[in-house]
């Protein structure tokens, strides 16, 4: 697999499910389920059982289409549906599920994100233009195993989007947060992305950026742990992987605190190149850039994205540390 292989997906839920699936299917088996965070949640799973067969039996009910993308997941994965919906719970079951990320906020003019995650899924991470059938395309980061939608990505012609884990404790999750972010890529603007943001959030924590194609609005949203906190960006901004305005309670990390600090003070510096900011390794701090074995949240930069929001919109995604795209597009 090249270090980001981009492809491409159409049918229905189910059809998407198994062409993701048979796509991660090499690195889910050969790498990821090795790795000691996917053990973890499978054994949090088996503790608590009754939380996984909520969790899918309101998924089912809720977002039906979303559960046939799951059922079509696991088979295309070959691997029980079980373990699949435990994965793609993980940060309803663990306040410390290793998605990080750091996104860039300039409001009518980009929105910039890191996607932070597992070190051992370099090179075996996909972008994913899909074509569900009777809806708008997108385009997203997608890990193998996972269903799109809670990374970074585009629907195409309406809204971008960018998510930070949030650490959100004392969560008691009737609906999993992945679960409600594939589902926003079924929405037509960020009116109804708020909506159901506002509907379903209790569940695990996550931080969102909402961007509308054209720059007209760009929407920072916090939710999970039953609550929800928009707010209307108006100036440049960032967002690590803490709440700023979510009341919960939460684990906040040395590294989130200084990703958050480091980037702050660049843009009060007048930093304003996307790359810059992200690709930052300042040494007085944890750095925004995440390439260290030993990162303290077991978390590396898997790539970095910038998408543009004027009359023609594009993304560019760079592989950690680099200035030409791997891959670019419009939308």
């Amino acid at each position: 697999m090249t270090p980001l292989e981009r492809c491409n997906i159409a049918g229905t839920p189910f059809e998407l499910g198994c062409q993701l699936g048979e796509r991660g299917r090499d690195a889910v088996h050969r790498v990821l389920r090795h790795d000691p965070a996917w053990q973890a949640v499978q054994a949090q799973a088996r503790e608590n059982a009754d939380v996984i067969r909520r969790l899918a039996a309101n998924t089912q009910r809720d977002f039906p289409a979303v559960w046939q993308e799951l059922c079509g997941l696991a088979e295309g994965l070959e691997l029980p549906l079980v373990d699949v919906v435990a994965w793609n719970c993980r940060g309803d079951l663990l306040a410390t599920a290793a998605d990080g990320c750091t996104s860039v906020q300039l409001p009518g003019v980009l929105l910039a994100h890191n996607e932070d995650g597992l070190p051992c899924l370099q090179g075996h991470c996909l972008w994913v233009t899909a074509q569900p059938a009777g809806e708008a395309a997108f385009s997203a980061f997608c890990y193998p195993g996972s269903l799109p939608g809670h990374t970074v990505g585009v629907r195409h012609g309406d809204f971008a989007f960018a998510v930070n884990n949030l650490r959100l404790t004392q969560v008691t999750p009737t609906i999993p947060r992945m679960a409600v972010c594939r589902a926003l890529l079924g929405v037509s603007d960020i009116d109804a992305a708020i909506e159901l943001l506002e509907r379903f959030n209790q569940c695990g924590g996550f931080h969102l950026t909402l961007a509308e194609r054209g720059g007209r609005r760009m929407v920072s949203v916090e939710f999970g742990a039953g609550d929800t906190v928009p707010t209307v960006l108006s100036a440049p901004a960032v967002h690590a992987n803490h709440a700023l305005y979510h009341p919960g309670k939460q684990c906040l990390t040395r590294s989130s605190a200084d990703r958050q600090g480091r980037g702050e003070a660049l843009l009060a510096q007048g930093v304003r190149n996307p790359l810059t900011i992200l690709q930052d390794q300042a040494q007085e701090a944890l750095p925004i850039l995440r390439c260290e074995p030993d990162d303290p949240d077991n978390e590396n930069t898997l790539a970095s994205v910038v998408i543009t929001l004027g009359k023609t919109p594009t993304w560019a995604c760079y592989l950690p540390g680099e200035t030409s795209p791997c891959q670019q597009g419009a939308w």
